[in-house]
């Protein structure tokens, strides 16, 4: 596997990538979650041009299996999306991608929200070395990011603000 940045002509892939990815929400009670759109390309560009927008390739360097979506909040960066096609599921293609985003990152922190119960949302997570937020740490910029998603309908599951520091020494 090999991790770099997005192309612009591979957002549409990211797309296709994303409905795939959540297919498995259906199965777990969340057909809503499994049936919702992902962002059109012309959305993600956004992340290309302002935040950072990483793949992860096939060994033989085809098509991407999983990408991670970040940008700036609050001084810490903030992973929108981590997703992973299900028929490349369990073979560390999202961790990679978030050691990579550590790895290159001079953010004090990573942060996300995520889903509390599902297991390969905050337990997976937590497993990554992310760790919840108590409600007097979640910063205004991610206030706001979980008021949007409970506009969204996303709180009908219980949600949580995650962060993770870079390991000390």
């Amino acid at each position: 596997m090999r991790i770099r940045a997005a192309k612009r002509d591979e957002l549409p892939l990211l797309c296709e990538l994303e409905r795939a990815a959540g297919a498995p929400f259906a199965a777990i009670g969340m057909p809503e979650i499994a049936e919702d759109e992902p962002p059109a390309p012309e959305e993600l560009v956004h992340y290309l041009d302002g935040g950072v927008a990483l793949v992860a390739l096939e060994e033989d360097g085809g098509a991407p299996v999983g990408y991670l979506l970040a940008e700036p909040v609050d001084g810490a960066l903030h992973i929108e999306q981590v997703s992973v096609h299900p028929g490349h599921a369990r073979q560390g293609i999202g961790r990679a991608l978030i050691e990579h985003l550590a790895a290159t990152t001079d953010a004090p922190a990573l942060t996300l929200t995520t889903f509390a119960d599902v297991p390969w949302n905050a337990p997976y997570y937590a497993r990554c070395g992310f760790r919840p937020l108590a409600d007097a740490e979640v910063t205004p910029g991610l206030r706001e990011i979980r008021r949007k998603e409970a506009e969204h309908g996303l709180d009908r599951w219980p949600r949580l603000c995650m962060r993770r520091e870079p390991p000390r020494g």
